[in-house]
């Protein structure tokens, strides 16, 4: 299964849990030549939000069955917990919702 497909399910999963964002991050070129950052900082996780029930954000990476992180994604992930945010890995529906309510 694709990454993006795995997202997209662990989004319609947490619904009933949490406000839940995607974030678009990345580098591009524009046509003219010019080069774009989105401005988040490296390893930024694909999603982030806050539960329903208490407001506590959190951040998942999001990985398929083959995915592995980043050196600047497992420091992200580290630095948001060390900061008393939810964050971790996720690579099913099943696995998000079991992070966002495991704390």
């Amino acid at each position: 299964m694709r990454e993006i497909d795995v997202q997209n399910a662990i989004r319609l999963a947490l619904n009933p849990y949490a406000v839940c964002f995607r974030a678009n991050v990345g580098i591009f070129s524009t046509k003219d030549g010019r080069t774009i950052s989105t401005g988040l900082p490296r390893g930024f996780s694909d999603l982030f939000g806050f539960r329903k029930s208490d407001g506590r954000i959190f951040f998942i990476e999001v990985k398929n069955e083959k995915g592995r992180l980043r050196k600047d994604q497992e420091h992200f992930i580290e630095t948001m917990r060390k900061n008393g945010a939810i964050a971790g890995v996720a690579r099913s529906p099943e696995e998000a919702i079991a992070l966002i309510q495991g704390e």
